[in-house]
């Protein structure tokens, strides 16, 4: 177990919404329609979650909503977020990349069109995305901003709130590039951003995996990793609800965060750490502060 006294920098959240005292009482039309209003971020997959976990149908559809919703987060993260911190243009995109897959991929990934089998030589091409991930690779020496190998996150585990990798990453953990990334680089910065690369892949393919929407019990995909919700409804109420995000599993004390500030060395915490929390991406504000503070 990591000692909190020797991080750099801790990350520190702003009190969260009381989400369960919101929820519990409310009819559960009501409730599915105010979970997404609460946040910016992946109202589709919240909304989803929520209906299903509330005995409600989802609403039509929601499946190609859901990719949508991915596929524009890690865009926009890929794209636009990262190029600006790392001192990179903007990645080109086509007017229509929304609804035009093969133009999509041939911005993010080059003439190919297709995740790339050997990282090193597409970075070295400077083809579609490939500067930003080279950048990320070259910013970070041996060790830095990585973080221990923690249990996958699955659908069974999704509402423990112990420390997991609840991220892309989880869901392409047997991908040969990923796992490549892992054993050369270890799991930092360019580790979750290859496995952004191939949820960008694996979503205009249509092939995220399943939703498990059950009344009372349902996890869904989302663009950090799984979000879930427990909940049980008598008379059309909700009676309890509990509720585990892929942020919730980044933020757990000796989590994926503090692991990656933990392995910054102090001479460049400052500078380097907002990479990081960009990112790992967590859906809240954060601040960054001295350990010792």
């Amino acid at each position: 177990m990591l000692d909190a006294a020797a991080y750099p920098l801790r990350a520190k959240a702003a009190p969260p919404l009381p989400v369960d005292r919101m929820v519990i009482g409310q009819r559960i039309e009501d409730a599915a329609d105010l979970l997404p209003r609460l946040f910016n971020l992946c109202r589709v997959a919240q909304g989803v979650a929520a209906r299903a976990a509330f005995g409600l149908d989802p609403e039509p559809g929601w499946q190609a909503a859901l990719r949508a919703e991915i596929l524009r987060e890690h865009v926009v993260k890929l794209c636009l977020k990262w190029p600006g911190l790392l001192s990179l243009p903007p990645v080109a995109l086509p007017r229509d990349w929304a609804s035009n897959p093969a133009a999509l991929r041939r911005a993010l990934f080059g003439q190919t069109c297709a995740v790339p089998a050997d990282l090193d030589q597409w970075c070295a091409s400077g083809e579609g995305s490939a500067p930003v991930l080279r950048a990320l690779r070259d910013l970070f020496d041996s060790g830095e901003a990585t973080r221990a190998p923690l249990p996958f996150t699955s659908a069974d585990t999704a509402l423990d709130p112990t420390a997991q990798e609840n991220s892309v990453a989880a869901r392409h953990a047997d991908h040969p590039l990923l796992r490549t990334t892992e054993q050369r680089y270890g799991r930092g910065p360019l580790w979750s951003a290859v496995a952004v690369l191939i949820d960008i892949d694996a979503t205009l393919e249509g092939a995220l995996p399943p939703a498990q929407l059950r009344p009372g019990r349902t996890v869904v995909p989302a663009a950090r990793g799984l979000y879930a919700i427990e909940a049980t409804v008598t008379d059309g109420i909700v009676r309890s609800f509990v509720r585990m995000t892929p942020t919730d599993h980044l933020l757990a004390p000796h989590g994926a965060l503090a692991q990656a500030l933990a392995s910054l060395p102090a001479s460049r915490a400052q500078a380097l750490a907002p990479i990081v929390v960009a990112v790992v991406d967590p859906c809240v504000p954060l601040t960054l502060e001295p350990a010792d503070a």
